[in-house]
């Protein structure tokens, strides 16, 4: 076969994956300030809500994790009477997500706890309360820190979707498999494939960049 016509069906599964990429990345943005903040709170059940789930995510394999919830999940459901069967797409959005969420979570953390001590003691000074002094002190001056960490994260986010093909999501991986198996043009299928993740990074890694760019804007504002 010639090459331009592997073209159609890698760009199907390169769809896939971008969806999975968007979303993923996403509500693992959410995940990742949630934890992060709650692992900074004063309440024991939110922090040690946080740090469970950042321990848990970061201490296990995202394909076990991915495994878990398509395969086991389902069964663990049926024994206690409640239906729990995700479909293939809703498994790999949660598993990276949740995954994704977990190392977030740490860079929030960290970036808020790089504030000077000074921003807020003079908070304090005027009277703000912890949730005003967070959004209106703490927030503005460490989200730009994160955006370098969170632009590596969301690289890594979008390398790791190709797990996604092992539950029979038709993503890029997926689709350049079965080009394989039907063709047996190893070298050529997946040099596209590879180029065409390649091509996904450095759109990702762009806009990426002017996230952080505009992000940087609140740094100014807050200062």
């Amino acid at each position: 076969m010639d090459w331009t016509q592997y073209l159609n069906p890698l760009m199907l599964g390169a769809w896939v994956t971008i969806e999975l990429t968007i979303y993923s990345t996403v509500f693992g943005a959410i995940l990742a300030f949630a934890a992060g903040i709650g692992k900074l709170a004063h309440n024991p059940l939110i922090k040690a809500v946080s740090i469970g789930y950042i321990e848990i995510f970061r201490g296990t394999s995202l394909l076990v994790q991915l495994f878990w919830l398509y395969f086991a999940l389902p069964v663990a459901g049926q024994a206690i009477g409640i239906d729990l069967r995700l479909p293939p797409v809703a498994a790999g959005v949660l598993a990276l997500s949740l995954n994704i969420g977990a190392y977030g979570a740490e860079v929030v953390r960290g970036a808020i706890q790089s504030v000077s001590k000074d921003q807020y003691e003079a908070a304090k000074a005027l009277n703000f309360t912890p949730r005003k002094t967070l959004w209106r002190v703490a927030l503005p001056q460490a989200t730009p820190e994160m955006m370098p960490p969170f632009g590596n994260l969301a690289i890594q986010n979008l390398k790791d979707t190709a797990l996604v093909s092992l539950i029979s999501l038709s993503d890029l991986a997926f689709r350049a498999e079965q080009l394989r198996n039907f063709t047996q043009d190893s070298t050529t299928i997946y040099t596209l494939a590879l180029l065409m993740y390649f091509g996904l990074a450095l759109v990702l890694t762009a806009m990426m960049k002017l996230l952080e760019r505009f992000v940087g804007r609140w740094r100014a504002a807050a200062r």
